[in-house]
């Protein structure tokens, strides 16, 4: 797959995100950063601002996420346009790529387990870095399996994660995409 075939979806925030969009620009990858205005973007490659309509396309009950995801949520208005932009990203691509930590029930932390739950939902590829474990692991349908070496393989992916983005997470972004786009 070349390059310049591919697209970046992502969300433009600090941590996880910024870094999926730096390591897309240097391999000369096309990046789509949705967001929502009054958003704090670490990136500005693609923004691509979601309109009120579009955010309300990737409208989801909090009540149904918060049983989902074993846990409450708070329902504030910026944290639902935060769910409403990643569930933009998790549709957009083929491949679902996050950097995160996948917890004891088999979901990933924080908001950005809602774009893992809803790939899962969706029965696309999806890969997750665990930092704490120091190890990417694919979702095998009734569970978490190891994944030493993931590659992207389709040209429409998506990258998203966690903002407190960890050394060994960083490294695993850039691995990805060296074995990927060599």
């Amino acid at each position: 797959m070349k390059p310049e075939e591919c697209i970046l979806y992502s969300g433009a925030a600090g941590g996880a995100e910024a870094a999926f969009g730096e390591a897309a620009e240097r391999c000369g990858i096309e990046e789509v950063n949705f967001t929502f205005e009054e958003h704090n973007d670490a990136r500005q490659r693609g923004i691509r601002v979601l309109t009120h309509r579009e955010l309300e396309h990737g409208d989801v009950s909090l009540a149904y996420v918060s049983k989902l995801m074993n846990r409450r949520y708070k329902d504030t208005p910026l944290f639902k346009k935060v769910l409403q932009s990643i569930w933009h990203q998790v549709n957009s691509g083929q491949e679902i790529y996050v950097v995160g930590r996948i917890l004891d029930d088999e979901t990933v932390k924080g908001g950005t387990g809602w774009g893992a739950e809803f790939a899962k939902l969706c029965n696309k590829p999806l890969y997750v870095f665990d930092q704490e474990k120091s190890g990417w692991f694919h979702w095998a349908g009734e569970g978490w399996e190891p994944d030493p070496a993931p590659t992207i393989t389709h040209p429409q992916f998506t990258g998203t994660g966690t903002r407190f983005l960890e050394d060994n997470g960083r490294g695993a972004i850039e691995d990805l995409f060296a074995r990927s786009f060599q």
